[in-house]
């Protein structure tokens, strides 16, 4: 009997979505989850430089979907977080998201209060060399490191470690 996918859905914040598109591989959140999540406020941010490029991107991905707030005001407890990183949290415990992908520090933190499941850009690059979506890891963050994204050294050494690149 085939296994039934985990239930909820999963939730993207703006900068995993900005690193994987400038990377080429959106492709990669169909292929490891099938359909993905932001709220409006991600969308927004997504689309505040390059408007018509990512556009085109996004009408290019029907597996991200863009998903309005139950209750808009639940975002609002998350002080300290902009509106992308309050409304994904916002989203994550309004539809019990099965994972969420964020990468700034203080969402990171108040998603682990919340105890919901949690990875970030470097997670899903890493899920992707484990499942042979990518040959390498490596490249691409070296890559992400000439698009202006911030690895700490330790992070990146750990992912090449857990990827088998060290």
């Amino acid at each position: 009997m085939p296994s039934k996918p985990p239930a909820g859905p999963v939730i993207l914040n703006n900068t995993p979505l900005v690193a994987l598109w400038s990377l080429g591989q959106l492709t990669l959140l169909r292929d490891l989850y099938g359909e993905v999540i932001i709220p409006q406020a991600v969308y927004e941010e997504f689309l505040a430089t390059e408007q018509s490029v990512r556009q085109t991107a996004l009408d290019e991905a029907p597996w991200i979907k863009i998903l309005s707030l139950i209750n808009p005001r639940q975002a609002l407890v998350y002080v300290g977080l902009d509106r992308g990183e309050a409304e994904v949290l916002a989203l994550a415990t309004e539809h019990s998201a099965r994972l969420v992908i964020i990468d700034e520090y203080k969402g990171r933190r108040y998603a682990q209060r919340l105890g919901l499941p949690l990875t970030g850009t470097v997670g899903v690059l890493l899920t992707a060399k484990h499942n042979g979506l990518v040959p390498a890891l490596a490249p691409l963050l070296n890559q992400l490191l000439k698009e202006g994204l911030f690895l700490t050294p330790e992070l990146i050494q750990k992912a090449l470690e857990l990827a088998g690149e060290a």
